[in-house]
C-alpha cells in the first residue's frame, strides 16, 4: 500500500513539476524540422498562428542563415546558408495550446528539451546569433581542406602547384606550399588564385 502511494505522490510532483516548466513567460525554443523544410514549416507555422489566433503566445518565428561567400570555378558568390540546418527558432508562451500547434506544424519533429517539455535558450546565445546573422561581411569560403592539392591560375606563380597548408576563411586567403629551387616555400594566395588540382 505504501508503495503505491509514494508512486502516486511521485506522478503528481512530475505533473507539477512540467506545468512549472510551461509557464515560463516569453522566451526563445528551439523546434527540429526535417532538413530542407525550414522555410516550409515557418510558412506553415505563421499561417497556423494568424488563422487559430495566436499571436498573443507565439511571436516571432527565425530560421538562423548567415552569408557567406563561396568560391567554385573561379568565381566568388555570396550565398545565405542556415547557421543549423533543420532547426527553427520560435519565440513564445509555451503553454498546452501553443505547444500543440508548433508541435503539430507538418514537418515539425519536436521541440529541443527534455521529454515533451520544451527548454527555452538563454538570451545570451540568442543575442549572439542574431549578431552573427546581422553581419554584413560575408565570410569567405572554398570546398578545400589542409592537404588538398591545387594549381595556382593567376598571378607570379601562375601554372605552378601545390598543397594548401592553411586556410583563412576570415580574410579569404590561403597558404600553399610550392616547390621551388628544389625546396617547399609557402605562398599565401587569394582563393580566387587557385583550383583544384
Amino acid at each position: 500500500m505504501k508503495i503505491y502511494f509514494h508512486f502516486r505522490a511521485s506522478a503528481v510532483n512530475i505533473k507539477d513539476m512540467a506545468k512549472q516548466l510551461l509557464n515560463q513567460g516569453r522566451r526563445w525554443y528551439v523546434i527540429h524540422t526535417y532538413s530542407g523544410y525550414e522555410e516550409n514549416v515557418a510558412q506553415n507555422l505563421k499561417q497556423r498562428v494568424e488563422s487559430l489566433d495566436m499571436e498573443d503566445k507565439i511571436f516571432n518565428i527565425l530560421i538562423p542563415t548567415e552569408k557567406k561567400i563561396k568560391i567554385k570555378n573561379g568565381k566568388r558568390k555570396v550565398t545565405e546558408e542556415k547557421i543549423f540546418p533543420g532547426y527553427i527558432l520560435v519565440e513564445m508562451e509555451v503553454t498546452d495550446e501553443s505547444w500543440y500547434i508548433v508541435r503539430n506544424t507538418p514537418n515539425v519533429t519536436g521541440f529541443i528539451g527534455t521529454g515533451t517539455i520544451p527548454t527555452p535558450i538563454s538570451d545570451a546565445e540568442v543575442k549572439a546569433l542574431q549578431k552573427r546573422m546581422g553581419v554584413e561581411e560575408p565570410k569567405f569560403q572554398i570546398d578545400v581542406v589542409i592537404g588538398t592539392p591545387v594549381k595556382i591560375n593567376e598571378g607570379p606563380f601562375k601554372n605552378m602547384e601545390g598543397k594548401i597548408t592553411a586556410i583563412d576563411e576570415a580574410k579569404g586567403k590561403v597558404k600553399v606550399s610550392v616547390s621551388m629551387f628544389g625546396r617547399e616555400t609557402p605562398v599565401e594566395l587569394d582563393f580566387l588564385q587557385i583550383k583544384k588540382s
